[in-house]
């Protein structure tokens, strides 16, 4: 007992001035956030006009139909972890096909999640929210929708991999 003590106390003592324990849950998700939207925004603005219209294979979405997908995932995963209905006014698949017009789509979405982390605290992000059909807590969702935005970067940078474009996290 008295070892796990004095391990505890060292943690304390060492990483408090490094601002390690005033990480919470939900800023350790936001910093996952960031870096997902940091990846894809690098991605979305590294891509010629061109690339948003390229898919290897026809069975496929395109680059832009992939970064318009994940801007309506952004508000229909966010939202559920806030609570509320979606905010969102069209299907960006649908409706958007410009490099500008899907970056300020991406823009708009990432700013909305933004808007649900400013609002999230470690209390509300462990209540239990229905996501899918099945029980969750709207951490989980978060982290969801993080694992959905690398899912989606994966593509990209086999996209770009294939065009010879080094992807922004590699570079």
């Amino acid at each position: 007992m008295t070892k796990r003590l004095f391990i505890a106390g060292f943690a304390v003592c060492c990483l408090a001035p490094l601002g390690v324990s005033a990480q919470t849950v939900t800023s350790s998700l936001k910093g996952l956030h960031d870096i997902t939207r940091a990846s894809i925004m690098d991605t979305a603005e590294l891509l010629g006009e061109d690339l948003y219209s390229y898919r290897p294979t026809d069975e496929v979405r395109s680059a832009g139909q992939i970064l318009a997908h994940v801007a309506n995932a952004q508000y229909m995963i966010c939202s559920v972890a806030a609570g509320e209905d979606s905010p969102a006014t069209e299907n960006f698949e649908e409706s958007r096909t410009t490099k500008a017009q899907i970056i300020e789509a991406l823009e708009m979405g990432f700013t909305y999640c933004d808007g649900v982390y400013d609002e999230m605290s470690d209390e509300r992000g462990s209540a239990g929210v229905t996501f899918f059909g099945s029980p969750n807590t709207a951490h989980g969702v978060l982290a969801f929708n993080s694992a959905h935005n690398y899912e989606h970067y994966g593509n990209l940078v086999t996209y770009m991999r294939i065009n010879g474009i080094t992807p922004p996290s590699s570079r």
